[in-house]
């Protein structure tokens, strides 16, 4: 997940001390379902061509995106040299070298020219970016004019019973899972990550300000998650 490394929570050193129970503590506090929601986020790029994964963590996403494309060339960006460790450790033994290479790098600031990718996604990390908007330029920048943007991102559902219980998870549960299997109290970030973060139409304002074009938003579950896709401009 990207962010500042000076940042205190959500920064690249807070995710260095978790990355590898990462993985686990994302299917159990997803139910699993974090995997349908990013099938769906990869599904969204090109068939073909270089494709970035902004957030990339332990590389799920940009592994999937290389296996759902397989002929792309797939970058992985992110700040925690941790998590990239991890994801490294996971291209190794999938044989996937020469198609995956991860770097470690700020969303705010991309090491890479304009119209470099033929599509970029981020998956529950644009909440980490301290200045969304600047990282949502970038993303549009360095993808080539008319490719895909595409932001999974987690969101606290709003009415009705099941958002009830879906706030009682992402409040209670998620921490205490954090601290049993992380030996952290890192996870209490997540909490108030999620709580912070805009509103499903106010965050595709926030693309369409960015210069993303067409932008579309995709209520997930209950509305706890949202896909949203914008184009290149």
């Amino acid at each position: 997940m990207t962010t500042q490394l000076v940042q205190a929570d959500g920064s690249g050193e807070m995710f260095d001390r978790i990355a590898r129970r990462y993985d686990l503590l994302n299917r159990l506090m997803s139910f699993g379902l974090d995997r349908s929601w990013r099938r769906q986020l990869i599904e969204s790029m090109p068939n073909e061509g270089r494709l970035l994964d902004v957030a990339t963590g332990t590389a799920d996403v940009a592994l999937a995106l290389a296996r759902t494309h397989p002929q792309s060339q797939v970058t992985g960006l992110d700040p925690s040299t941790g998590m990239l460790a991890v994801g490294q450790d996971k291209i190794t033994a999938r044989g996937l070298q020469e198609r995956v290479e991860l770097i470690p790098g700020d969303a705010q600031s991309m090491p890479f020219p304009d119209n470099h990718f033929a599509g970029a996604t981020i998956a529950f990390g644009i909440r980490n970016v301290p200045d969304r908007l600047q990282g949502l330029r970038e993303m549009a920048r360095v993808t080539e004019t008319g490719g895909p943007v595409a932001i999974l991102e987690l969101s606290e559902p709003e009415g009705g019973l099941m958002a009830h219980l879906a706030r009682i998870h992402v409040h209670h549960f998620v921490p205490l899972m954090g601290r049993i299997l992380s030996g952290q109290k890192e996870y209490r970030y997540l909490q108030s990550s999620i709580a912070a973060f805009p509103p499903a139409d106010q965050f595709a304002e926030v693309m369409a300000e960015a210069g993303l074009k067409d932008v579309t938003v995709s209520r997930m579950t209950f509305g706890t998650a949202h896909l949203y896709i914008g184009m290149a401009p």
